[in-house]
């Protein structure tokens, strides 16, 4: 079933579509997002890649490190804030317009257990919504968390920078005296147990002007599946949905704050059919359409779109 989509990664500072920018999967080379209240850079890395765009390696040198060779994707992001956040507000995770409970299979309430065991202890939510969600806090679900220095704008990098950008667990500068200043463990598995304790997240402060850079990654998310495979254990999306032909299927991912309902940065998966490509390409050829989405820079203070060039499937994006 999963043979007949290709998946698409778009990303922005909030939900609305209209500003999504296609991002171009395992390239070293990240998308700048600006929103009122925090600047990012995103890259997204999915270890067998079959999507859009077409011209997307299919792999990343990522999946060689030492740290990632098992793991099937990485949504890494720094990020400078532009007013300090707490600690204890800022939450990471996946939520949903619609209900999804009737797509849940039987066992779901057993499998969501043991993604908290294996991927996120922190994690909570209620798949069962009228619309559905299921976050963690950031200190706690993010797998590599660095303290960095202030600065006044995101560092530059390119896919020629030599090697690929890896972060792991630390700091530089004074990030890593401000670690310590907080008692932040020195390890990610001491740091994400720590900051389960509501206390000492309220006691740490995102400070406006400093660059943190993250990592959420694992082993058992497919995306090319659309599918959750632990051990003993796998679930298709796409295959569950085998009954409605004529869905897309859409994950997404956010960065918000809990408090104030604020969304800072947005990555959405979706699986498109093939056939809805192919006719998109054909009506596309024989004139003027609206694009699908946007590609370029993202500034959520005009809703603009810093770079003309917009993405139209083509021809080829089919296999």
């Amino acid at each position: 079933m999963a043979e007949k989509y290709l998946l698409q990664v778009t990303a922005g500072p909030s939900y609305d579509p209209a500003i999504l920018t296609e991002v171009k999967v395992n390239s070293e080379e990240p998308l700048e997002i600006k929103g009122s209240s925090l600047h990012a850079h995103l890259y997204v890395r999915i270890k067998n890649f079959r999507g859009l765009p077409k011209d997307s390696p299919t792999t990343s040198p990522y999946f060689s490190h030492s740290m990632h060779k098992s793991d099937q994707y990485s949504i890494s992001f720094g990020f400078i804030p532009q007013k300090s956040i707490s600690g204890d507000a800022l939450i990471f995770g996946n939520n949903f317009d619609n209900p999804i409970r009737d797509r849940l299979p039987p066992f779901f309430g057993a499998a969501f257990k043991m993604v908290k065991y294996f991927i996120d202890p922190g994690m909570d939510g209620d798949p069962y919504a009228d619309k559905p969600y299921l976050y963690g806090p950031a200190l706690s679900s993010l797998n590599i968390f660095r303290v960095c220095e202030k600065i006044d704008v995101l560092p530059q990098a390119s896919s020629k920078d030599a090697g690929v950008q890896v972060f792991e667990e630390g700091g530089d500068g004074d990030g890593l005296k401000a670690r310590e200043e907080k008692n932040m463990p020195a390890t990610a598995t001491q740091r994400k147990k720590y900051y389960l304790d509501e206390e000492n997240r309220k006691n740490f402060s995102f400070e406006a002007g400093r660059l943190y850079q993250c990592d959420f990654f694992n082993p058992f998310l497919d995306f090319n599946e659309f599918a959750l495979k632990l051990p003993g254990f796998s679930f298709s999306i796409v295959n569950h949905h085998a009954g409605e032909p004529d869905s897309d299927h859409t994950l997404r991912y956010v960065l918000k704050n809990k408090h104030t309902d604020e969304t800072y940065l947005v990555i959405v998966l979706t699986m498109l059919r093939k056939e809805d490509i192919n006719a998109s390409s054909k009506a596309a050829a024989q004139g003027p359409q609206a694009p699908l989405v946007s590609t370029g820079t993202l500034n959520q203070a005009d809703d603009t779109v810093s770079q003309e060039k917009l993405y139209e499937p083509k021809s080829d994006d089919l296999d």
